[in-house]
């Protein structure tokens, strides 16, 4: 098993130093969901809710998101990013009734950007507890992970495929 990056030999916090690494294209992809209840998915899939068009907001809470990530985990590097992209499915057939959004993230840098996919995911999938509380309270957010990653030093990853 690899060490822990963020710690330094005495075991002292620190930013990893990425200033060797090359410049490589990276892609992280990540997925969440929000239980609730129907009708809750029913009035966010007609476009109806008091505050207005719920996965709209939310998709640009999500790139916003994905784009402050440096300043909301304090040992993340700030990135440029090149692309963000947030999706978002709703499913009510079979399971419990939920929206799921993957977030699509890239950049060309010296580090992975799978902390800003995360960040996108969750911030997104509040977003859309936040604008529909005042009907479902019990709404959950749940199964956040990342899907894959490509590009760096350990090149690409796949959730199930190595595990």
């Amino acid at each position: 098993m690899s060490t822990l990056t963020h710690f330094d030999a005495q075991g002292q916090a620190h930013m990893v130093d990425v200033a060797a690494k090359p410049a490589t294209h990276r892609v992280a992809v990540a997925t969440g969901r929000i239980e609730m209840q129907a009708a809750t998915l029913a009035l966010i899939e007609s476009g109806t809710a008091k505050k207005g068009d719920v996965l709209g907001i939310a998709r640009i809470a999500g790139i916003q998101a994905a784009k402050k990530t440096s300043d909301l985990i304090p040992l993340c590097h700030p990135l440029a990013l090149t692309r963000v992209a947030v999706a978002f499915a709703l499913a009510d057939a079979g399971s419990a009734p939920q929206v799921v959004c993957t977030a699509t993230v890239e950049t060309v840098g010296p580090t992975g950007v799978e902390m800003e996919a995360l960040t996108a995911v969750q911030v997104a999938l509040l977003t859309i507890y936040d604008m529909c509380k005042a009907v479902d309270r019990g709404m959950r957010i749940t199964d956040v992970h990342v899907l894959e990653k490509h590009g760096g030093k350990s090149g690409s990853w796949v959730a199930g495929a190595s595990e």
